[in-house]
């Protein structure tokens, strides 16, 4: 099933275009990994298909609702660094989906709690999240996005500052939930290392996107 397309979409900020002519179809189990050079416009990119910016040019179509949808951004851009327990950084997550005022449930209380075993934290649920490692931040940020979204989770290069053991963990995990059925959008640095979970790759470059399936992509075939 088709989630999300992109129709020669232009981004970019106050009219001046970062990157043109992005074309791409997402589907449901999708493992979509964003790569190119510092600057290039991915993050761009993923900030126009969350609505945070305005496309300067194309067609965005959306087969899933917008609240069905997570994002994990940059960690230099997480504001997460508060004095609040493990507990209560996941719980705001089931926010995503209830009206103004509204309150935690029992449902919300069982979805943490799924949560913060599947990503092995739930003994930490009581630690100050600021007390966390890198790597137990990102298990803990991903089990709020969990309590979030129901169907995309977006990533900006989720294992910055991450040694090479936990950034195999952190992907680790990620496959497990893409193999669970939720479709991924990641931005990479290092494809490296993110290119035996990926199905379909968008390279940013000069300005261009290329879009391509993985056996596309390792055989050279341009698109």
């Amino acid at each position: 099933m088709n989630l999300i397309s992109c129709y020669k979409l232009s981004v970019g900020y106050e009219n001046k275009k970062v990157v043109t002519d992005v074309n791409i179809n997402i589907n449901t189990g999708d493992y979509l990994v964003i790569v190119g050079d510092n600057g290039s416009g991915k993050t761009t990119i993923v900030k126009t298909l969350l609505g945070l910016i305005k496309p300067l040019r194309g067609k965005i179509s959306f087969n899933v609702e917008k609240n069905s949808i997570g994002y994990l951004p940059q960690k230099n851009e997480d504001k997460s660094n508060f004095p609040a327990s493990v507990y209560e950084v996941v719980i705001s997550g089931c926010l995503n989906s209830k009206k103004w005022l509204s309150f935690y449930n029992k449902s919300d209380a069982q979805r943490v709690n799924i949560n913060l075993h599947k990503f092995g934290v739930a003994k930490l649920k009581n630690k100050n999240f600021k007390e966390l490692s890198g790597g137990e931040r990102q298990r803990v940020l991903l089990a709020r996005a969990m309590c979030a979204f129901s169907k995309v989770l977006i990533l900006d290069e989720p294992n910055t500052g991450l040694d090479q053991k936990t950034t195999r963990e952190l992907y680790d995990l990620i496959e497990k939930i893409n193999k669970e059925g939720i479709t991924i959008i990641m931005i990479s640095h290092d494809l490296d290392k993110t290119l035996k979970y990926a199905n379909k790759i968008l390279e940013v470059k000069e300005g261009k996107a290329i879009y391509r399936t993985k056996e596309q992509y390792l055989s050279g075939v341009n698109v």
